[in-house]
């Protein structure tokens, strides 16, 4: 038949690895809007103050653990309490509308691996819908093809969204900074008394090492 065809010829793998690889994006998406993100739990007030002059030497010493007036929980340094989650979430990012879910310490490294895997889907599908047109001047040629390439349309925004959201990701996670840090620099006491402009700064390669393993 075509199909054993077309199996012998290899032309049906192509297709199982971008099935595979939007499974594997619908997969992660779930993962990390439905993953505690980093929630601070009344347990882990304690012991924390150590830890964190272990990490942060270069911070003043005068800062202390501020209660959050919210939840009434003790906050680790880079805690930040979420409106919209009812919680305080550690190493806070931000909140993303998209997955209903705050990113914090434990979802972001598969925020951005879902967003690599969601780039590679959205640039395959990008490169059928565009081996899919051939363009002519025409009305009747516009009707046949309008919804392949609105289509096409929607995969190029969405890959540009996607591309920039993660390179700018990286970019922060190689400073070992967060987005709300690198957004509110000035009102983060912790940041707007150091000594340096991005305590946590241990270098490249080391800040990627501790942020994916």
């Amino acid at each position: 038949s075509d199909l054993q065809k077309q199996e012998e010829r290899g032309e049906l793998l192509q297709p199982l690895i971008f099935i595979l690889l939007v499974l594997c994006s619908v997969l992660l998406y779930f993962k990390v809007s439905l993953m505690d993100p980093g929630f601070v739990k009344s347990e882990e007030e304690a012991g924390k103050s150590e830890e964190q002059s272990m990490v942060i030497p270069q911070v003043a010493s005068d800062i202390k653990m501020r209660r959050c007036g919210y939840c009434m929980v003790k906050q680790p340094m880079r805690a930040k309490h979420c409106q919209l989650c009812q919680h305080c979430v550690r190493r806070y990012d931000h909140h993303c509308p998209w997955i209903e879910n705050c990113i914090g310490e434990k979802n972001h490294p598969f925020f951005i691996i879902y967003l690599s895997v969601q780039l590679v889907v959205l640039l395959w599908g990008g490169h059928v819908a565009w081996s899919g047109l051939y363009f002519e001047q025409s009305w009747d040629w516009l009707q046949h093809n309008i919804f392949l390439l609105v289509s096409f349309l929607l995969i190029v925004i969405f890959t540009i969204v996607v591309l920039l959201l993660l390179i700018s990701h990286l970019y922060l996670i190689s400073c070992n900074t967060t987005t709300w840090e690198f957004m509110s620099h000035h009102r983060i006491s912790y940041l707007r008394h150091s000594e340096l402009e991005n305590p946590f700064d241990q270098g490249v390669v080391l800040n990627l090492w501790r942020f994916f393993c």
